[in-house]
């Protein structure tokens, strides 16, 4: 299938941001398969047959060999929704051999034996394993107008359950309401549920996806004057779908993103900040990474 993305008219000569290391190393593991449908989601997943196919396990293996090379520092597996993967579970075991692991799910495909898998194989990595799980408000009647009836009941059931196995799970949400207050309410809610060291990450809305309502900003070099190109994210991230490997996760597979077909040392070079969602990274400094 096409991608379900916003059609990019990209410049000519558009400002790039200078490769330093590889940091980062993002994995869209069920490319965009996933069981929910969000209203905003960056990558329009959803559980159609995927526009952007899911990797293969030995592609991810194959990359996160190449990041090891490269001095990788973390891996991060995301989709779609990761826990769909069928090798999802031995493909952290590779990861968590090799550096500091996270998971970016929506919290609701996880049983007390998976996260009884989880919690062992924290328990016996050298590198930590994050889980980052999907809410959108800390309330489920608005929560569930963005992802679905049932969603936010059972992404709490899946906070509670890695809490409780000591995996202390981040709360990850988008400013889709423009709350002021979320952060605070999201720890709110995390106190309530006695996580005892509550963690809350939120991102702005990404123009891409079905978000995907593009005004036609784009960065410019003279706007850039002064500013620390290397502050942002594609500086030192990569991202690995199964088209090809882009500069971050919010464009894998957006029309022109694209860095190399598959080889990950090939891409290893200024990326082009053409895009729209480049103009929301430099207003916000916004990362889409743990720190």
């Amino acid at each position: 299938m096409a991608a379900m993305t916003t059609p990019v008219t990209r410049h000519a000569d558009p400002p790039r941001a200078p490769f330093l290391a590889l940091s980062a190393l993002w994995l869209v593991v069920t490319g965009t398969l996933c069981n929910l449908r969000c209203t905003h989601c960056l990558n329009a997943s959803g559980p159609d047959e995927p526009w952007l196919a899911p990797l293969d396990g030995a592609t991810v293996r194959r990359a996160i060999a190449e990041a090891e090379a490269l001095g990788v520092r973390e891996i991060y597996f995301t989709g779609g929704e990761p826990f769909l993967h069928h090798e999802i579970v031995a493909l952290l075991e590779t990861s968590l051999a090799v550096a500091a692991t996270t998971v970016l799910t929506n919290g609701t495909v996880m049983s007390d034996a998976l996260a009884d898998t989880l919690s062992r194989l924290a328990r016996g990595s050298r590198y930590s394993l994050e889980i980052r799980v999907s809410l959108d408000a800390a309330d489920a009647e608005t929560n569930d107008r963005v992802r679905g009836a049932g969603a936010w009941q059972r992404a709490v059931c899946t906070i509670r359950a890695l809490d409780a196995r000591g995996l202390l799970p981040i709360v990850t949400a988008t400013e889709i309401a423009g709350d002021a207050e979320a952060h605070e309410r999201f720890r709110a809610l995390l106190a309530g549920l006695a996580v005892a060291k509550p963690r809350v990450k939120i991102l702005p809305v990404f123009p891409v996806g079905r978000a995907g309502e593009l005004s036609g900003a784009r960065l410019s070099d003279e706007e850039l004057d002064g500013f620390d190109r290397a502050a942002l994210q594609c500086a030192d991230t990569r991202a690995v779908a199964a088209d090809g490997v882009y500069a971050c996760p919010i464009l894998a597979g957006v029309p022109g993103a694209r860095l190399s077909e598959g080889d990950l040392r090939a891409a290893l070079w200024p990326a082009a900040l053409f895009h729209e969602a480049c103009v929301t990274c430099h207003r916000t400094g916004a990362t889409c990474r743990n720190a």
